[in-house]
């Protein structure tokens, strides 16, 4: 081949030498000059945002909102709610942002009516005509009481109540209904901007078990040809570029000082290597536009049958002329799905206050057993957001009892530097309470507002302060003339990166459901857990029972950081076992004619384990043994490993475990 590199200007003199020193710098520097000095500007991409057309979609999403919340809040709609649905659709539909808005509102209403619940993630739930249309669970007006008889009201707009859901129980005082309490205080600003301009980015964490179904409905939203995978560029890693030097100066016996080598590493990191699809980012095409007028595209692995075709530049290069849609995939709704199927309640019902839920945060005590029991300080394992050891110790310091201060855990552990070395120190040192620190970035504009800042100038400062960017000095005299503590303002200059409200509300939602069943619905809870969320077991450990699960938890922490990777994740499988165990529930054996491939199944105290629960038995081998066994009783293990094409490895460790006992090795007898 020869060498068609991207020549320099000396390289190119070279080529042309033979035609005479004067002639090549003509053809190389003159008339290339000239050619481009004929070239107009041209764009080959279009910079502008086209999103699909949906008709009618402005007047849609206007009676929607007033519907719903007039559904809610009475005929005579409280001023604070008119005034948030009327700022909110000013930007939306004047910004070209309805089709956004009515399309996630197709999709989480597909998925709710086929029974599965879509949890948010982002900024989105800062949006009240996001709360209306029910793409978000998250109600951002200021914390109130509604009544769903009368549609009396009380809103505590004085940031007094920092969630809806801490309100104590009270009565209607006019019919005496009991009322419903709701409203996290987030300003729609996060989500928009100050000026509401902002191209809005819906995020919708759908159950994993129900994605390819989301994904599909956009085919029938827009048609098959306007709907596309967003596509992804994998590049160089630093050190796979380093392999590449070192492996390229082996072959050619060549010898590289260490900044040369470093040099060449540097140059060949962030180069394309390959190209993917994003997981859950689908790109929408306008009926008068064609994808290729911005991208061309591809088929994943080069299969021209595909499902999907993906877009050939990267998401990133396009998403602000083309709409994306971000429907992932999560265990919390698989989880609550599964919960809901076990017990028979909905999620919906489950309350947000339950005293008792409420205590797990603080200590195991409501789950009837001590500390020392589950070597666990919390109730909280198994819980998502607040089951990993850092969060752990962030409860055990700051002993939460309320909605609010879940919500700002939430948002300090997914921060940076907003725990360690900020708020942690804070509280430890006695200045202020977990209610007061900054958890959220929503936090910042909130308070400052009620200190009496300008609403402009509390989001500049909330902008520059989530970014790492600090405070500048008259935004600190500012702030000092309106009575904002020194430890607020030091707080402020320390952090890097701050999580929005909204998702941290929705996330702890989301948690606080689980939680409720974890308490009141132990062995559906166990079962729910086990089947969605762990991958690691080790079944042999986990049937001996507590005394066999705590040493074998103490045997990975003694090694500390030299356990396996499978070990770390095995931990937290183990612990929960443990926990089990502790509350009066044990597991059974894999049951050969019980089993199912993938799902514990509760039966009574106790849980049977799938196939996939035996350690190197895959999903595939589980599905077959599922499938083999509706056929009737197995004469033999030589059956067994005909009727489901197992290995005879996997049969060695079913056998192994003890689920084939009185199994006889062949189908026939023999008689000598």
């Amino acid at each position: 081949m020869p060498d068609v590199y991207f020549k320099t200007t000396n390289e190119m003199l070279e080529d042309f030498a033979f035609l005479g020193e004067e002639k090549a710098k003509e053809i190389v520097i003159e008339n290339t000059n000239w050619v481009s000095e004929q070239i107009d500007e041209i764009k080959p991409v279009k910079d502008d945002l086209y999103t699909p057309n949906i008709d009618g979609a402005d007047e849609e999403i206007r009676d929607t909102c007033y519907n719903r919340a007039k559904s809610i809040y009475g005929e005579n709609l409280p001023d604070i709610v008119v005034n948030r649905l009327e700022k909110e659709l000013k930007s939306i539909i004047e910004n070209g942002f309805s089709v956004i808005y009515l399309i996630s509102e197709k999709l989480v209403k597909k998925s709710l009516n086929d029974g599965y619940l879509v949890g948010s993630r982002g900024s989105v739930g800062s949006s009240f005509v996001a709360t209306m249309l029910d793409i978000t669970e998250v109600n951002p007006l200021p914390p109130h009481y509604v009544c769903d008889e009368c549609s009396y009201y009380h809103f505590y707009n004085d940031g007094s109540v920092g969630s809806g859901f801490d309100l104590p129980e009270k009565d209607c005082p006019e019919c005496g209904h009991a009322l419903t309490r709701d409203g996290q205080d987030i300003p729609f600003e996060t989500f928009l901007g100050f000026k509401g301009d902002k191209v809005p980015d819906i995020d919708l964490n759908f159950s994993g078990e129900y994605q390819p179904k989301a994904h599909q409905y956009t085919k029938v939203l827009f048609g098959e040809d306007n709907v596309y995978r967003a596509g992804t560029i994998g590049t160089v890693a630093e050190k796979t570029a380093f392999g590449y030097v070192k492996g390229y100066a082996q072959d050619h016996s060549l010898m590289y000082r260490q900044a040369e080598i470093s040099r060449l590493v540097k140059g060949c990191t962030g180069v394309k290597r390959t190209t993917g699809q994003h997981p859950g980012g689908i790109i929408v095409v306008p009926d008068d536009q064609e994808i290729y007028d911005f991208t061309p595209i591809q088929f994943p692995a080069d299969d021209r049958n595909s499902e999907w075709k993906t877009t050939h530049f990267d998401f990133h290069s396009i998403h602000d002329n083309l709409l994306k849609l971000d429907i992932l995939g999560h265990d919390d709704p698989t989880v609550i799905r599964m919960l809901q199927d076990l017990t028979g309640i909905d999620p919906k019902d489950v309350p947000t206050n339950d005293p008792e839920v409420m205590k797990i945060f603080e200590g195991p005590d409501p789950l009837g057993v001590t500390t020392d029991q589950i070597m666990c300080k919390t109730g909280t394992l198994g819980v998502p957001e607040f089951g990993t050891r850092f969060v752990r110790q962030m409860l055990e310091d700051t002993k939460p009892s309320t909605f609010a201060e879940l919500v700002i855990i939430s948002g300090l552990s997914h921060g940076t530097d907003v725990w360690l070395g900020n708020a942690q120190e804070l509280i430890n040192d006695g200045i202020c309470e977990i209610g007061d620190v900054i958890g959220c970035r929503d936090d910042i504009m909130v308070y400052l507002m009620h200190q009496g800042l300008e609403a402009s100038l509390a989001f500049t400062i909330m902008e520059h302060v989530r970014k790492g960017k600090g405070l500048s000095d008259e935004w600190i005299e500012e702030m000092k003339k309106h009575g904002v503590p020194d430890w607020y303002i030091e707080s402020c200059k320390k952090i890097k990166y701050m999580f929005p409200k909204a998702h941290a509300a929705a996330y702890v939602l989301m948690a606080v459901r689980i939680a409720y069943f974890k308490v009141h619905y132990p062995i559906e809870f166990y079962a729910a857990y086990f089947t969605v969320r762990a991958s690691d077991f080790e079944l042999d450990t986990m049937v001996k029972g507590s005394d066999a699960l705590r040493s074998r938890i103490e045997e990975i922490l003694d090694k500390g950081n030299d356990a396996s990777p499978k070990e770390k994740s095995l931990l937290t499988v183990l612990e929960l076992a443990l926990e089990m165990c502790e509350r009066g529930y044990s597991f059974q054996r894999v049951d050969l004619y019980r089993s199912k491939a993938s799902e514990f199944i509760v039966d009574g105290d106790t849980l049977i384990p799938p196939f996939n629960a035996v350690d190197g038995l895959g999903t595939n081998a589980a599905i077959n043994i599922e499938k083999a066994k509706e056929d009737g009783e197995f004469l033999s293990k030589e059956d067994l490993r005909e009727r489901s094409r197992i290995s005879k490895t996997v049969l060695e460790y079913l056998d192994q475990h003890g689920c084939l006992e009185g199994l006889p090795d062949q189908n026939q007898l023999s008689l000598f």
